[in-house]
């Protein structure tokens, strides 16, 4: 059976996260939240400079997409306690906006229907509320009966705190340094 997901935001990560779960399958997509248009968002999954062409055919319906014959409703609205997530039967919600990174705003999902929140990015709330979890680093504190909303951590933390937790357990920290370089993003404004 396959696992219900919805996704509000569906950005680079939204995107990235519905093509990998579409690909490996196990996952229905069953709502998107997002501001932009159904069309234009089912146009940027097929085609991103990138990742490339998107390897599944995606076709735009009356409310939403579809792809691999399951329809994906899309919606657009800016309060998450009024998604739809229970009529559209969301188990899970990816919480993938930037906006909603506090226990009591990622909640609203579980409010509105989800039963668990994932956060794509750093959350601003106190550990023992939100972990942020990292799989092979510290997966292990997370436990389903206490946690409902959980933080993904940030792509950078993704990518160093596995190496880093490999120099630590063989060989120990007395120090570290490090650069992370990517794109301007839209919560760094540019100078001109």
């Amino acid at each position: 059976m396959a696992i219900k997901v919805g996704i509000n935001g569906f950005g680079r990560i939204g995107r990235l996260v519905y093509r990998i779960g579409m690909e490996q399958g196990g996952f229905e997509f069953v709502g998107v939240n997002d501001l932009v248009p159904a069309d234009n968002l089912a146009y940027l999954l097929r085609y991103d400079t990138t990742h490339r062409r998107f390897s599944q055919e995606v076709t735009t319906t009356a409310d939403g997409f579809s792809c691999k014959g399951v329809t994906t409703k899309c919606v657009s609205e800016k309060e998450p306690a009024k998604l739809p997530w229970k009529s559209l039967g969301a188990q899970y919600v990816l919480e993938s906006t930037g906006l909603f990174t506090e226990f009591e705003k990622a909640k609203l999902h579980i409010d509105a229907g989800a039963k668990r929140v994932l956060i794509s990015a750093p959350t601003k709330s106190e550990f023992a509320v939100v972990p942020t979890v990292v799989c092979k680093v510290n997966h292990e504190v997370y436990d389903p009966a206490k946690h409902a909303v959980v933080s993904n951590a940030s792509c950078t933390t993704n990518c160093l705190a596995p190496v880093a937790k490999v120099i630590l357990d063989n060989f120990g920290f007395e120090e570290g340094l490090m650069t992370t370089v990517h794109a301007v993003t839209a919560t760094q404004p540019t100078q001109d």
